[in-house]
């Protein structure tokens, strides 16, 4: 009886066993397939993943560039042996894949990321200053490189944003909307129930294309301007006494003294012509003011 009860129990000990170890590895194949990494060609070519995975640069990509910096450093630095040092750094992780259809890995990124690894050599090469000629191939690095990692399983969103209804059961711009207890002739403001009146121009003055009133005619004997003339009537004797009624504008009777009764004469006309397009430029002048 207690031989098989010792059996029992080694039978059940060993498929315990067996299911732990198979659990394990389960999970270990899981763990290794999420943390894979995207090796780049350069430090400045593109990667394509999915979401989460690890993208990272060779050290041998980036050895002409930590040549230069270490040279550049002015601390007698090695040039070559701080570049044949990093070119055995097989992998450099200088960050991942995002959410989004693409990620940008800057360049300071990467600077900052070779020159902990290179730090992290040992590396004779940096000369009497390491700190200095870390900072002096970061930069260098920081300037030269920059890489994009493409998400292959991102998808462009398919749903769209319907606009939220308006108080009072208006949709507002959607299509079949109705602005319910809108008064005609009335505009809505933002997105509320508040109506603006419609503007109200009634009060601008308007000009009559084509005509072109003197102030006489507009305003009668209340006419802008001196009471009374500077000069005399044209073709008029200068010495001869005027007639009052002659001395106010606006009340002669004849175009031209000693001329025919129809007859008139070249300047008059010119001054008739220029005369209507200075009272033209003056109503449009006014008009222009009372509206602004």
């Amino acid at each position: 009886m207690q031989h098989r009860l010792t059996r029992t129990f080694r039978s059940v000990l060993t498929a315990t066993a067996i299911a732990a170890l198979t659990t394990g590895g389960l999970a270990l194949s899981t763990g290794t397939a999420a943390a894979t990494t995207l090796q780049a060609n350069s430090c400045t070519a593109g990667v394509t993943g999915v979401t989460g995975d690890a993208v990272a640069i060779s050290g041998a990509s980036v050895k002409d560039l930590v040549k230069a910096g270490a040279q550049e450093a002015g601390t007698l630095a090695v040039g070559d042996w701080a570049g044949n040092d990093i070119a055995k750094v097989s992998s450099i992780k200088v960050g991942q894949v995002g959410q989004g259809a693409s990620t940008q890995v800057s360049g300071s990124v990467i600077g900052t990321a070779v020159a902990k690894a290179l730090e992290e050599t040992g590396s004779w090469g940096l000369g009497i200053d390491r700190k200095k000629t870390l900072a002096s191939v970061e930069k260098k690095v920081a300037g030269n490189c920059g890489l994009t990692a493409y998400a292959s399983d991102y998808r462009e969103p398919t749903s769209e944003q319907q606009p939220a209804p308006q108080p009072g059961g208006s949709t507002g711009s959607q299509p079949g909307g109705t602005n319910q207890g809108q008064a005609p002739g009335t505009l809505p403001l933002g997105t509320g129930g508040a109506m603006a009146p419609p503007p109200d121009y009634s009060n601008i003055p308007a000009a009559t294309p084509g005509v072109a009133l003197p102030p006489g005619a507009r305003y009668g004997s209340a006419a802008p301007g001196p009471t009374s003339p500077e000069f005399g009537i044209l073709g008029a004797d200068p010495g001869a006494t005027q007639a009052p009624q002659v001395q106010n504008a606006g009340n002669a009777d004849s175009l031209a003294a000693g001329q025919p009764e129809n007859g008139v004469q070249l300047p008059m006309l010119l001054a008739v012509v220029a005369l209507a397009g200075v009272t033209a430029a003056l109503v449009r002048t006014w008009v222009l003011r009372k509206a602004s």
